[in-house]
């Protein structure tokens, strides 16, 4: 059982890894989804080090946890080590890597392109 000395400074380093966390997504390339570029992304894939959209979020989750693993920046609980992988990498470092041998005709998918446009259709 936790004493409240343990929850308060839990509770303190929680606010401390939010406010790393809303700093990160003050950064210009961390304003958009690394994905698709929708704007005001709140969720990240912290081994990756991305900021996602919810619906790009939901693919990278659907990737499984082997591949990506996705969390809520407000709503989840963070650790001192997902944070610092966020923190150390963000949505312009991950371009540089993974899409460093795109072709200059790569055109990034929007939210309304295929896959997307289906999540919410029915058969």
């Amino acid at each position: 059982m936790s004493t409240r000395i343990q929850r308060d400074k839990e509770k303190k380093q929680q606010e401390e890894f939010q406010a790393i966390l809303r700093r990160l997504l003050l950064e210009e390339d961390n304003k958009y989804c690394a994905d698709c570029d929708a704007k005001g992304p709140r969720w990240a894939s912290w081994n990756i080090g991305v900021f996602l959209c919810i619906r790009c979020a939901g693919i990278h989750r659907n990737l499984g946890v082997h591949i990506s693993k996705v969390k809520s920046v407000n709503l989840d609980t963070w650790t001192e080590k997902q944070t610092l992988s966020i923190e150390s990498l963000g949505n312009r470092s991950c371009r540089r890597v993974y899409e460093a041998d795109l072709p200059s005709s790569f055109r990034r998918p929007q939210t309304d392109s295929y896959p997307f446009a289906e999540l919410g259709t029915v058969s």
